[in-house]
């Protein structure tokens, strides 16, 4: 990546990053010229939290720091936030939005890891691998074949057939699976993959169903004591996106009483801030059931490659003002300019801010060499390339433009 001069010196970005960020991007920022950099390996308290933010231009999270409406408010500097994992529940984006406060993730970087837990998990649990792995422990030798199963011929349903399912699915093809998907969008199913109706459809025709869905209304519980008792006996459950899909004291139930024969849960809807405490789950002891800590994006490969997304996603929005990949900030992908200044102006999406922008612009007689214009349903944003002979003054009139919520002089 080209180190780009800006007018702000990069000594002075100051750089929070939490929760053990991969050194790759840590790297990959001082490669780029941002030495202010403040690494925990931990999480901070709210009050930690909020005294270190209200100075920070960038901060990087994983999934345990909480950035609520209030914590963000006293950040006037922040520009940016890096979120190096998968999810952005852990933010307030609507205040993120507000505040002009571009957030960014990495929501594609371990599906891989992912699709191949959910795929080691199939194959253990119809093995009852854990079953007998414990009682090999306990100097038991338990060498049956009573229950056990090749994962050859069953049929895997996969419930969102977004970029983790379908990598699922790729890959259960090659060991021989009959593969269903459901999804509420239409999606273009890979190799001999089935596309259903209906989540009940898919749930009365697997032997294995695995869930890959986001956190919303509509899926809370969707997995709840009445479809899980219409899941075909015998089948099992596989849970790798979010805690509150499964109904967990419904699973237990089905699970004791043999119409679900396993389950493998990495996600839950209350889940331990830190190693040190404990976890309590109502799938605790039961056969059959894997509990794994939240890790099925947990290899190295998944957090280096997260490091390195979103770091660079990071320092191209500070450098050239690009925001592709922004969750709260309309995208913008942007050129290179040489020879310009470039101002960044961030507003409320009201009509006429545009023109008043230009409006200024051209009273100070301002040549506008480029201009870039996105929005969406809350705020806009507007980048303008201007000969390198326009004044400071170009800077301050932009900040009297009503509606404005940031403006930065990028270089």
């Amino acid at each position: 990546m080209a180190r780009m001069k800006t007018s702000y010196p990069k000594d002075k970005i100051r750089i929070l990053l939490l929760e053990g960020v991969h050194p790759a991007a840590l790297r990959l920022l001082k490669n780029s010229g941002y030495s202010n950099i403040e690494a925990i390996s931990g999480s901070l308290t709210s009050e930690e939290l909020t005294r270190k933010i209200k100075d920070a231009h960038l901060v990087g999270i994983r999934s345990k720091t909480q950035l609520t409406a209030d914590i963000l408010r006293p950040a006037k500097n922040l520009i940016g936030i890096g979120a190096f994992c998968i999810g952005t529940n852990q933010i307030d984006m609507e205040a993120c939005t507000r505040q002009g406060i571009a957030v960014f993730n990495s929501p594609f970087s371990n599906t891989r890891s992912v699709a191949e837990m959910v795929i080691a998990h199939s194959i253990n649990l119809l093995r009852r691998v854990t079953e007998k792995n414990e009682a090999a422990h306990r100097g038991v030798w338990k060498k049956d074949s009573t229950d056990c199963f090749e994962i050859r011929g069953k049929t895997l349903g996969i419930v969102g057939y977004g970029h983790i399912g379908s990598q699922v699915s790729v890959l259960a093809e090659t060991l021989g699976m009959k593969v269903l998907f459901y999804d509420v969008e239409p999606k273009l199913s890979l190799g001999n993959a089935h596309a259903v109706r209906t989540l009940d459809e898919l749930i009365k025709q697997s032997d294995i169903v695995t869930l890959h869905v986001p956190e919303t209304a509509a899926t809370f519980h969707m997995m709840n004591a009445n479809r899980l008792s219409r899941m075909r006996k015998g089948s099992y459950l596989i849970n790798y996106c979010r805690g509150n899909v499964v109904d967990l004291d419904a699973l237990r139930k089905m699970l004791e009483k043999g119409h679900i024969a396993g389950a493998a849960v990495d996600v839950f809807p209350k889940e331990p801030k830190t190693n040190q405490d404990l976890f309590t789950s109502p799938l605790q002891g039961l056969p059959n059931v894997i509990l794994t800590p939240h890790i099925g994006g947990s290899t190295v490969e998944a957090q280096e490659n997260i490091g390195i997304d979103v770091a660079g996603k990071l320092i191209q929005y500070l450098e050239t003002g690009s925001s592709t990949g922004s969750l709260s900030v309309p995208t913008l992908s942007l050129p290179v300019q040489q020879e310009t200044h470039r101002l960044l102006h961030i507003h409320y999406n009201r009509p006429g801010v545009l023109g008043e922008i230009n409006s200024k612009l051209s009273r100070l007689k301002v040549n506008i060499l480029g201009q870039y214009l996105q929005t969406n349903n809350e705020i806009g944003y507007v980048v303008t390339d201007c000969d390198k002979k326009t004044s400071e003054k170009a800077l301050e009139a932009l900040k009297k433009v009503k509606h404005t919520i940031r403006v930065r002089n990028l270089y």
